[in-house]
């Protein structure tokens, strides 16, 4: 069972799940994607058998209800630098999905000493009018169009927000909808941070990956990721997932990164050392 603390940043209180544990090789944290994690999830256990896994709440996702103090992307991008460095354990593996994507590849992008190497799964972040994601912000609160839309499998987006015995209702519909409008309140209204710029400036080895039946991003977005990026890049796409695989297929998506993190041909283009 993972281990829950509380961690103070700028001020707030941001929950940490953790598990697993390897002296010898970097922690992995985790910045979950849209709408977050009430709960862990087995993709993270799949991380956990090989690594210590640490999962810190971004603002207004559960575990970090605070949200509001943030009020353009360089806070949001300067809280998840200082959210990594609370953590005192970099360089770390650093795992983000969705919304965890777009900010983890400014935490490399912006300090990168604290990063070891990289994963991005569908990360937010540009945008093509010629190619244009999905509007997330149009689903109907409540209904089933948010789970049919980032999920292959919305029964797993179900499972995680089933509310547990004991725990208020309404309280869980207010944690989701807070959930939303963090997220909406750093991408709002098409996701484009204008991260690419700022990708020249990540060497780590990176590893791109985004679901074969993503129906948020399109493909083209992981291309334009690979593109931007300065260091070496690896691409895979896992089957029979949307645009959350950790949820829809965590075993497959565990040990894709998990191959990655563990391939020794990349160790010394790790970002210690880096130029």
């Amino acid at each position: 069972m993972a281990a829950e603390r509380s961690l103070a940043v700028g001020g707030h209180a941001v929950r940490v799940l953790e598990e697993g544990d390897n002296p010898a090789a970097p922690p992995v944290v985790f910045f979950a994607g849209i709408g977050g994690l009430p709960r862990w999830v087995p993709f993270l256990d799949g991380l956990a058998q090989t690594r210590r896994v640490v999962v810190p709440s971004l603002p207004g996702f559960p575990g970090a209800p605070e949200f509001r103090h943030l009020d353009g992307l360089l806070d949001w991008i300067v809280h998840a630098v200082e959210t990594v460095e609370a953590l005192d354990c970099a360089p770390v593996d650093l795992v983000g999905s969705s919304v965890g994507g777009a900010l983890a590849a400014e935490v490399a992008a912006i300090a990168g000493p604290l990063v070891n190497r990289l994963v991005l799964i569908a990360p937010f972040g540009c945008f093509d009018a010629e190619d244009p994601a999905a509007d997330i912000w149009a689903q109907v609160p409540g209904a089933d169009s948010i789970p049919n839309l980032v999920c292959e499998k919305p029964e797993r987006w179900k499972e995680i927000w089933e509310v547990p015995e004991g725990e208020d209702a309404l309280e869980w519909q207010v944690m989701h909808t807070r959930a939303m409008e963090a997220a909406a309140r750093l991408l709002f209204p098409f996701g484009d941070t204008g991260v690419l710029a700022r990708l020249h400036r990540v060497y780590h080895p990176t590893l791109l990956l985004r679901g074969d039946e993503d129906r948020v991003l399109p493909a083209s977005y992981n291309e334009r990721f690979a593109q931007a990026l300065a260091g070496p890049v690896r691409s895979a796409t896992i089957a029979d997932a949307g645009h959350l695989p950790e949820l829809d297929a965590p075993d497959a998506l565990a040990r894709e990164i998990n191959a990655f993190l563990a391939d020794q041909e990349l160790a010394s283009l790790a970002a210690g050392d880096a130029p």
